[in-house]
């Protein structure tokens, strides 16, 4: 989902969409890899970057 919305937004690469969620390329990388979960501050960013999209078209909530 967080991955079809950079690209929808534009963002063609990992620095580019964390430039526009305000947090660092790494993070970015970690999440989308899956070795690490979205923290707060990631998803305040995803979700400021690609408004209008709420939290439930970017993020899927596993139990």
């Amino acid at each position: 989902m967080f991955d079809k919305a950079t690209r929808l937004a534009g963002h063609r690469s990992d620095y580019s969409a964390s430039k526009a969620m305000g947090v660092n390329r790494s993070t970015v990388t970690r999440v989308r890899a899956g070795e690490l979960h979205p923290g707060p501050a990631f998803i305040a960013g995803a979700l400021l970057a690609f408004a209008p999209m709420t939290f439930e078209d970017l993020f899927e909530c596993v139990p």
